[in-house]
This record gives C-alpha cells, structure tokens and sequence, in this order.
C-alpha cells in the first residue's frame, strides 16, 4: 500500500479538498474553502497546513468566531445545502464562540464543518493555556460543549484516527436528513503529529445526492387519504427549496387546485403573484394563510418541521376533522403531528403525489373563486400597509414597502431575528425563487450581517441585503469588515427603533407595561432604564470601519439612499430611522407563550386567562 507522510493537520486538508457533490448530475467541490480565526490552539497546526497547501481550498480570515460560523451556515443554505466552509478556532473562548452557531446549522439543517482546536492529547504540558480543568471527568474539554449542537460529534486524539472521522463527518454533512453542524474536534498537539497515510485515503470522493422516492404503499396510504379530502392547504417549507422542488409543488398545485402556504424557510418556493400562493402561515402568517389554515381538513406539509410559529403552536387548526400528510426526507420531521408519512425527497414526493391524485381524477373542492377573494383581500391589505403614514414618523411597514418596491426582484434579503421577521413573512413580495433568506430555526441575533456576507460569497451575481434591528446589529456585525476586506458588497439595512422592541411588544402583549427592552438612559429618580433614548449614530459607526453609509428619517430619503447604494461598489449601511411599535400583529394567528398565573397586575392575570382558553381549543396532538 503506498502512503504519504503528513501531519493530520495536513491530512485534513488534502481530504477535504478531494469531496465532491453531484446533484442531478451536476459535480461540485462540496468544501469551498475554511474560515478561521488563529490562536494558540490550532495556528502552528492547521494554521500552517493552510499556509502551505498547494491545493485549492481559500482562506477567509473571520473576525468573530460566532460571526464566522454564520457567514458559513449562511453560505450552505444560500448554496441549497450542496457547498460549504469549514470553520477553525483556537481552544478554549474561541472555540465556544462558535458554539452558538453550531446550533444555528443543526436546527436548520444547514451543514457546517467545524474545526476547533482542543487540549493536548498528551496531557504532558497540563494544564494549558484556555484548558478547563473538570476534577471528575479529566477528559472534558470546552469542545464538549458542541455535543448538544452536534449532527456529528469527535475528537482525533491520534493521527490515525482522522480517517474514520473524517468519513463519517462528510457522511452526515451530505445527508439531507440528518445534517447540521459537525465537529472535529483537534488537539493541538496531535494537528503536528505525522502519520504515514494511505494514498487511497486521499483519492477524490464524489458524495450523490439521492432522492429517495416514496414507497408504493406509502403513497397508496397517502393518495386514500387525500381522495377524503375537501379542503387541503399545502405547507411549503424549506425542504422544497432544498430540493429544488420548486417546479414540482407548483405543477401539484395547479394541477389539484390547492392553496399554498409558506414557512419561513420555505418563502420564495412559490412566486407571491401565483394564484395559488397565499403567504406565510401560523404566528407571522397572513390573513389568507391563516383562514384556510382554520378550516382545513388536510394539511399537506412539504420540507417543513412545523415549528410552533409554523403551526401558531398547533391552534391553527381548527377544523376537528384535519389530518396532516407529511412529505419529508427526514422520518423524525414526517412522523410529527401524527401525520401519514411520505418519507421522500420534495422533489420526487411531490411528482409521484401529483401524478397518483391525476390517476384518481382529484381536485380540492374549494368553491370557484374562494382562494381569489382570499387573496385578494390580503393583497390589499399588503398595498396599504405598504403606503400606511403617520406624523409621528416613518412606519416600519412603510419603510418595508420602499425597499420592495425599490430593490431588484432578484436581490437576495437576509434577516434572522426581532420583529422584522414578522412582518417580512406577512408582507414581503417574493418574485423570484431564492430569494429571501431567513434564519428562523434558531432566530439569532448577529446573524444578519455575517448570514448576508455568506449569501454574497454563494452568491455573487445578486444583490443581498440584510435587514437588521438595532439590537441585532450591536449583538454581531464583525464580518461587516470581512465583506470589506474580501470586496464581497452587502447592503445592510438597520431599522433602528431604538431597542429589543419585537419583545418589548410581547411584554406588553400579555400585560407588562414593558420592562427592560428599550435604549434608554437609566432615570435618576427612579432608577430604571426609563430616561430619554440613547443618541446612537450607526450610520457614523458604518462609517468608521469603512463602510459608505446613509440616513433616512423619511420615505423619500430611504428610497434615494437605496437608490444611492445600487451604485456603489462597497458595503453600505442605511440607518432607517422607524417608530417603535410599527410592525404588524394579530391576523388571526395566536402563540403560546408562558404567562405568570399570579402577578399583582391584573393585566398578566387576564393574560394568563386568555392563554388558558386558547390552550383549551388545541385538539392536535
């Protein structure tokens, strides 16, 4: 057997730019390159492997290791799972900074390779620098902390060992049911340690892409239980989009003359013009979703977790005769809400659904021009909300409408937390497929800015925005500089309504007079944080790292600075000036929220009486 002598550092490497990803027919190299910040704990390992590669792996230098991670995340799922980065770390804060992340890719299922630094395996020199000395399980390190985030979990204690692992990590990270974040763990005494390994072990590996059909019976079971059906709402979530199914969920559709519905992962499957497509569904969904949703007796959910915000925590369904079919590639998503099973990739489930329901001659029974009027009522109150004014100031809604009507229908907008998800679930006008890009799995605050730089870096030939509160962009906007230092332009749009108001308005939602969630100077009489707002200036910070930057109180002036930033050729940021508490809400949807049962507030008592009776009309299990 010939072999070649390397350290496993430099291993690593070699294997991983050998894996490749054929998906229809279309071969990708699936790691695109790694991510990294250096430190002690993996600079003279896989530090120098990367500096003397010869192959074709590019380095990304990060700025923030959590930051990092999410440029990776967001580079996989704007790249439909089929490309990704790994992401080094020293030891220690830097490898649990990305631990947050980790979780960010496994609950949405987005895989990530992470490669984060650990104690020495010799344990000669303990205890290191950054090393967490645990006196009853020695064994235990800070990288243990990514088990719980983990799809797959290891630790290469010796050079030989990264074979295996190394398997077995690409394994689950091709796996459309089962990827998420994986973790090497790499002591950084054995990155050095030189193994003769086999050639073989380096030999170029292409990972196919199958797409499992569904099994005749199965989708006999599947077809009985639809011919049963009067009134199904299709569910789209981001399994569609994974598979690329787009073109398979309009033609069942069309074909069967059924309502479509979207998850957050699952918006832009469907044009928002298409007859059939009526919006998002559950706690952010729109009136017309959320209708049909009601008065449903099948729920045919495609890719989709049913999530509490999907399913407005199992109360939107009222009709006590609803039944769930479930076309999922995962058996643990496809078994949820005691649905009937298609265990299958979107893609082919929905061609093989469509064609069987043909067979049987099936088609919905929703009355001649029910879903029009539905749709059209919604799409109304869209058009008003995008024109609502007030004197106060500029709506965030308002604010919204611009940016649609201004951007290019085929710009990618990113977004991850506080209110804005709401309401670009409800109100945003998708033309275009891929292109609104949401992490709600985990909803993290600091993903927008490094999630829009990694959609930029999958892809180059859109424009991509990322929408973000105030609250998110202090959270996390290093990679804001990386944007800059690698020319890879995103348009940050910062809605700054001076504070965490998404949860502020939950507070007062059920009963607190808010508490806690605004940019406020503390008051020095009651000494709260309830002084006048903080004076901050994002624009001039923007600025400072580099960015070009603009400001706009009005209408007027957010469409002239989006206008403005079309053109330039570097990261911008527009400071969008927006009133608290301007978003949208209600829409018949409901969410299940813990609500103290006694409080010397009469509010949150009468809070905690409504979520009793909402809790008494879930009949689902």
């Amino acid at each position: 057997m010939r072999t070649v002598r390397l350290t496993m550092a430099q291993a690593l490497l070699r294997f991983l730019e050998q894996q490749y990803i054929s998906v229809d027919g279309v071969e990708l190299p699936f790691v695109k390159g790694v991510i990294g910040i250096f430190g002690h704990g993996n600079v003279t390992g896989l530090g120098e492997a990367l500096e003397r590669s010869p192959g074709r792996l590019t380095f990304i230098q990060g700025k923030n290791e959590q930051g990092m991670v999410h440029t990776a995340v967001a580079f996989a799922k704007q790249n439909l799972r089929r490309q990704i980065y790994a992401c080094t770390t020293s030891i220690g804060p830097g490898a649990l900074n990305m631990v947050t992340a980790a979780a960010v890719a496994t609950v949405n299922r987005i895989p990530v390779l992470l490669l984060p630094g650990d104690n020495f395996a010799s344990r000669q020199p303990d205890p290191v620098l950054q090393q967490m000395e645990v006196a009853s399980d020695y064994t235990i390190s800070a990288a243990d902390c990514f088990k719980p985030v983990s799809r797959y979990w290891d630790r290469i204690v010796r050079p030989e060992q990264l074979m295996s692992a190394c398997l077995n990590a690409v394994r689950v990270l091709t796996d459309p049911a089962e990827t998420g974040a994986v973790t090497l763990a790499l002591p950084q005494d054995v990155q050095g340690e030189a193994y003769d390994y086999p050639e073989r072990f380096f030999e170029k590996r292409v990972h196919v892409l199958e797409r499992r059909p569904p099994s005749a019976e199965a989708l006999e079971r599947a077809v009985k239980l639809l011919a049963e059906k009067k009134r199904p709402l299709i569910i789209a979530g981001g399994g569609v989009r994974y598979s690329a199914a787009e073109k398979e969920l309009i033609e069942l559709a069309e074909a069967l003359h059924i309502p479509v519905a979207e998850t957050q992962a699952g918006k832009s499957s469907m044009s928002w013009k298409h007859p059939l497509a009526v919006g998002g569904v559950g706690v952010t969904g729109t009136l017309a979703a959320n209708r049909l949703a009601r008065e449903a007796d099948l729920i045919i959910g495609v890719g989709t977790r049913y999530t509490d915000f999907t399913t407005a925590s199992k109360w939107a369904f009222a009709n006590p005769d609803v039944r769930f079919l479930n076309v999922n590639v995962s058996a643990f998503d496809a078994a949820k809400l005691d649905g009937v099973t298609l265990t299958c990739d979107a893609k082919a489930g929905l061609a093989a659904l469509r064609e069987a329901a043909e067979k049987l001659k099936y088609r919905s029974g929703y009355a001649d021009g029910e879903i029009a009027a539905l749709k059209a009522e919604w799409d109304k109150e869209v058009d008003r909300l995008y024109r609502l004014e007030s004197e106060q100031g500029l709506t965030q809604t308002r604010a919204l409408g611009i940016i649609n009507e201004t951007i290019d229908p085929s710009a990618v907008v990113v977004c991850a937390s506080g209110g804005l998800p709401g309401d670009l679930h409800r109100l945003w006008r998708c033309e275009q497929p891929h292109t609104y890009h949401m992490e709600y799995g985990f909803s993290c605050m600091g993903y927008e800015v490094s999630g829009a730089f990694g959609a930029a870096l999958a892809d180059p030939d859109r424009d991509v925005y990322a929408l973000v509160g105030d609250g998110g962009y202090l959270m996390l906007h290093s990679e804001m500089i990386t944007s800059l230092q690698e020319k890879k332009k995103i348009t940050i749009l910062l809605f700054n309504n001076h504070g965490f108001q998404c949860i502020h308005n939950l507070q007062r939602e059920h009963g607190s007079d808010g508490f806690g969630n605004e940019f406020r100077y503390r008051d020095e009489t009651t000494g709260r944080l309830t002084g006048e707002y903080l004076p901050l200036d994002f624009a001039a910070h923007a600025a400072s790292l580099g960015a070009k930057s603009y400001k706009a109180h009005t209408a007027e002036q957010l469409k002239d600075a989006l206008l403005k930033a079309k053109n330039e050729t570097t990261t911008v940021l527009i400071e969008i000036s927006v009133l608290p508490g301007s978003g949208t809400d209600g829409y018949e949807s409901w969410w299940n929220v813990g609500v103290p049962e006694v409080s010397v507030s009469e509010k949150v008592t009468a809070a905690s009486e409504r979520r009793k009776q909402r809790l008494a009309e879930i009949h689902i299990i």
